[in-house]
């Protein structure tokens, strides 16, 4: 037991009077003399015993009344030391992920647990407060009631690390205050589990749905393209007991285009395919009706019409094969002359080609040079004559090595480095039974560069460093029959369509995504980026024919969007959630060692009010005064002397 006032009970020391009025009492019984002895002797024997009796019993109560008036002051009470702690902080932390869309027996997750944190937040305490993206530190009870009903759904999740980090920054560095950590969340499978520090109680809410039964739509891609037509290949997914098939929609710009029925028969994810007719601008939706998660019910992404890409090839051997392969439709292919060049034109280009020059100008090197700086590539393909100091020189200042000498041997190409991003996606399997093609010279190289295509003694015939390509060999015909292979298409055709990065179908909110805008841009016009209700201005870098463009915070919302140039439309791009809290597992209660884990949120705050609550008795204690004076009053006046 404690008391709020301790030192009052110095006053049990008033307790010491009425024992010595009774014990030191003057009042003495007078002899008087009777003639019948006998009969007084009896008389003064028994007044005596009684009236001793009666002065015990009221010194009793009378001492025990003052003594619970003095505990009455004194305010004696129980209370756990939390209870009594003078500093108490309390941070909350509030998962409001999308996986809190998930339907528990009184609705959604999220809204059924911020209600209840409405109706159980009082006092005039203050708390710190924060979500998967937002933060509040000390704030009124009031002003957190006031914002806690209008939490939204974020793309973003915490995991128990990041929460507990976030928790402590939020705490003082006291180290006598009483700090409660406060979680409410579903703890889906994200991340590890921290260590909590002795100084911290964690409480744990863990609501949990009714049913883990979902549907989502995980990916789409291109599948295949031909002239006029593109096949979308659609993953869904499913867990727990789903139809066996979900209809899945497709909508470019609003309008229904395509329905299919999706088998989820057996469990596990099924892929669904849409032909689409000449695509181009296409701003497409894929979707499925599903009431348990919503955020995954959709996936947006765009197709754009594809934008030329600018082939320029700078010539002093047959060019006639480049002509071949870049006089396509998708490129806006130039060939000049090495001696009647315009260097004006090498900056308005994504891939310049210099075809077996004898030497490498300092001006063209310095064109080139700028060139590459601002993003364009280039592939340099020696001649047999080879002025090796003009060409060394440029390679140095593109940080790719230099050329050491020709080697006049017989090779063939008989090595292909399947996993670069030249051939990724050329071969449906590692080819072993080849017609390789030869050459009858070429250059050794020293360089740090990463081959694509070796010769048959692992030396490099093409090594690509960054945005630029190097070939060892000239490729004439009476030099190399490379351009009667089969390789050169993919190999030729790969670096010219990754000088400009072509859009992705869609990209993922929250992550950093880096993208090319084909244009060129005065000094003072900028991109933007926005749909019908929002617009911002992402990170942009401008080069000579291209705008770097790299989104990460923004856009918060999945959808189709586009790029803007003042007023003008320049191409569309599509964001999307990650589909990473689709899958609807979750951590067992308990597995958090010194959490404590609790069903609703009102469960923790009855535990948490029995803590801190301080039992009072003072009141006892004037009762029990005042049932002593009472009970003195009544011995006084009804017993007998």
């Amino acid at each position: 037991m404690q008391f709020k006032h301790p030192e009052v009970l110095y006053a049990l020391f008033l307790l010491l009077i009425p024992l010595f009025i009774h014990l030191f009492q003057l009042r003495r019984f007078q002899k008087i003399d009777f003639t019948n002895v006998a009969f007084l002797k009896k008389v003064t024997v028994e007044t005596r015993r009684s009236s001793q009796l009666k002065k015990w019993l009221t010194l009793l109560l009378r001492m025990l009344a003052i003594a619970c008036i003095v505990m009455a002051f004194a305010q004696p009470f129980t209370a756990s030391e939390i209870a009594t702690s003078a500093e108490k902080e309390t941070v909350l932390y509030i998962d409001n992920s999308f996986s809190m869309q998930a339907k528990g027996s009184n609705g959604p997750l999220l809204q059924r647990a911020l209600q209840q944190l409405f109706e159980n937040s009082s006092g005039e305490t203050t708390l710190s407060w924060f979500t998967n993206t937002e933060t509040r530190k000390d704030v009124s009870i009031r002003d957190f009631k006031q914002e806690v009903l209008s939490i939204p759904y974020v793309n973003e999740q915490l995991g128990p690390d990041e929460i507990m980090l976030k928790a402590d920054q939020l705490f003082s560095n006291s180290h006598t205050a009483s700090k409660r950590l406060l979680i409410i969340s579903d703890m889906q499978l994200n991340g590890d589990l921290a260590e909590v520090p002795e100084d911290i109680m964690l409480e744990v809410v863990q609501p949990r749905p009714v049913s883990n039964t979902n549907i989502s739509l995980d990916t789409v891609y291109v599948a295949s393209r031909s002239t006029g037509a593109t096949k979308l290949n659609v993953v869904v997914s499913g867990q727990g007991t789903t139809p066996k098939t979900v209809p899945v929609s497709l909508y470019n710009n609003g309008t229904l285009v395509a329905k299919i029925a999706a088998d989820l028969g057996d469990g596990g994810p099924e892929t669904i395919s849409f032909d689409i007719e000449n695509p181009e601008d296409f701003k497409g939706k894929i979707e499925i009706n599903d009431p348990n998660l919503l955020y995954d019910n959709d996936l947006y992404f765009s197709i754009n019409t594809p934008k030329k890409i600018k082939v320029l090839s700078v010539n002093e051997a047959d060019s006639d094969f480049l002509t071949r392969l870049f006089d396509q439709s998708e490129f806006d292919y130039k060939r000049q002359e090495a001696s009647g060049l315009n260097y004006n034109d090498i900056p308005d280009q994504h891939f310049v080609i210099l075809n077996e020059l004898k030497s490498v100008p300092p001006s063209l090197a310095d064109a080139l040079t700028a060139f590459q700086a601002s993003g364009g590539s280039l592939l340099i393909i020696p001649s047999m004559e080879a002025d090796l100091s003009s060409y060394n020189s440029l390679l140095l200042n593109m940080n790719a090595g230099s050329l050491d000498q020709l080697v006049e041997q017989e090779k063939r190409i008989s090595q292909i480095i399947f996993d670069h991003p030249l051939f990724e996606s050329v071969f449906e399997k590692q080819v072993v039974n080849f017609q390789y093609p030869k050459v009858n010279s070429f250059y050794t190289m020293n360089s740090n560069a990463a081959a694509a295509l070796r010769f048959e003694d692992s030396k490099p015939f093409v090594l690509q460093s960054g945005t630029v390509f190097i070939a060892t060999a000239p490729l004439h015909t009476e030099n190399s029959n490379f351009q009667s292979s089969p390789l050169i298409v993919p190999t030729l055709y790969n670096m010219a369509v990754q000088s400009m990065p072509l859009a992705k179908l869609y990209f993922e909110n929250g992550r950093q995504n880096t993208f090319a805008i084909p244009v060129s841009l005065s000094q003072d016009e900028i991109l933007k980026i926005g749909d019908s209700t929002t617009t911002f201005i992402p990170l942009q870098r401008s080069k000579a024919n291209q705008v770097m463009i790299t989104t990460t915070a923004s856009p918060v919302s999945s959808g189709n969007y586009e790029v803007f140039r003042d007023d003008e439309s320049l191409e569309m791009i599509s964001y999307n959630y990650d589909r990473r809290e689709s899958n609807l597992q979750y951590r067992e209660p308990e597995t958090w060692e010194g959490a404590r884990y609790y069903d609703t949120v009102s469960a923790m705050f009855d535990t948490i009010s029995e803590e801190n609550s301080i039992r009072s008795f003072w009141k006892w204690f004037v009762i029990f005064a005042v049932v002593f004076l009472l009970l003195e009053l009544l011995v006084l006046k009804f017993f007998k002397n």
